[in-house]
């Protein structure tokens, strides 16, 4: 595979010549990174514009902010008062930072431990066996990938990725998964769904509805996505993900030891650094849509790095990616005359088909369906 280097800036240059010798290579980054490179690929760097903007620091960074910590300790306890307490601790989090930590949430350690190891496993197998598993088509139930968005983002990010449709809406046949993983991936969903359960009345009741009010809303849908950040040799002329908001109703992410994950708050990067047994909820754009806005979609992306590989595992609470039947919109239940709707009613193939149509380009997939008064 013929990847030009970033510091070789030849005018004949053939982008998308280096963009299909990548993915036909089906080796991901890692592919890249095996072969004992010193400069990133051309089609990796980032724009001069956008390196220049991150020097003249027109979006700080802020290390000084701590993002709300959600103790999960009670919640299922008939402790009425501290109920209450974490339910207005969950919507000032939801609705200011968009991003959240869950501490005591019942998930054991040693069940997190290996569901890193396993997609760790997965990642630094033979290129041969992954290769099984490489796919674009969003409807595969287990594919490995690298940058969904390759031919219409500004630069490739720095990751590849084992996503798999846990729900679709019928559950994956385990078998589908790959063998390096199986069984730690089955076992983590069953943590998570319930985890999910409880997340999701909380969101409920925050917003002053039924604890089940969301639960019958997005059930029906949801993807688990281990990423993998190689070490990169020149992490300042690129990132491993793009700024973006997730498709998603809410996402639960567990990272590794490594940093590198920030989220825009106030204008400012903070770092969410990565705190041993702890998991991060951040909200994503149905759940900003569908509450009107009373919750935020928090813009995020991670950083490249020297050291590596970075291992997390996100699960996204979604609905169908296809249904073109069934209607979204700000919640009735919410909707007033001094809070009048800000977005249009949408389906969820409008909203991906705009989300992955445009793909990561740091730009709120949200604005597309703001009705035009707002």
């Amino acid at each position: 595979m013929e990847i030009t280097g970033a510091g070789e800036q030849q005018p004949s240059y053939d982008r998308l010549k280096e963009l299909k010798a990548f993915e036909e290579s089906k080796a991901g980054v890692k592919g890249i990174v095996d072969a004992g490179i010193v400069k990133i690929p051309r089609m990796f760097v980032r724009p001069l514009d956008e390196l220049t903007e991150e020097l003249n620091h027109t979006e700080q960074e802020n290390s000084n902010f701590e993002i709300p910590v959600i103790d999960m300790k009670s919640v299922d306890q008939n402790e009425h008062q501290r109920h209450n307490e974490v339910i207005d601790d969950v919507r000032r989090a939801a609705g200011t930072w968009g991003f959240f930590r869950l501490v005591n949430h019942g998930i054991p350690l040693t069940v997190m431990n290996e569901i890193i190891k396993g997609m760790k496993r997965f990642h630094e197998q033979d290129t041969a066996i992954k290769k099984q598993y490489h796919s674009n088509d969003p409807k595969t139930g287990c594919m490995f990938h690298t940058n969904f968005d390759l031919y219409v983002s500004k630069y490739a990010n720095w990751r590849d990725s084992l996503r798999c449709n846990l729900l679709s809406p019928d559950p994956l046949d385990p078998q589908e998964l790959p063998d390096t993983c199986r069984d730690i991936i089955v076992e983590y969903w069953k943590h998570i769904t319930k985890l999910v359960d409880t997340v999701t009345g909380l969101l409920s009741e925050a917003l002053g509805l039924e604890h089940d009010h969301l639960k019958r809303i997005f059930t029906d849908f949801a993807v688990l996505t281990g990423h993998y950040y190689p070490a990169c040799p020149e992490p300042e002329l690129t990132l491993g993900t793009s700024k973006h908001s997730d498709p998603s109703f809410f996402t639960l992410l567990l990272q590794d030891h490594i940093g590198g994950l920030q989220f825009l708050h106030q204008n400012q990067w903070v770092t969410v650094k990565p705190i041993y047994g702890t998991l991060i909820v951040n909200i994503g754009d149905l759940l900003q849509l569908i509450s009107n806005g009373k919750f935020k979609s928090a813009e995020h992306r991670v950083l490249a790095n020297r050291d590596g590989p970075r291992v997390s595992v996100a699960c996204f609470l979604n609905t169908k990616f296809s249904d073109d039947t069934k209607i979204y919109g700000p919640m009735k239940e919410i909707l007033s005359e001094v809070n009048p709707p800000i977005y249009k009613n949408i389906t969820m193939k409008e909203y991906t088909d705009h989300y992955f149509g445009k793909g990561l380009d740091g730009v709120s997939a949200l604005n597309h369906f703001k009705l035009s008064s707002n």
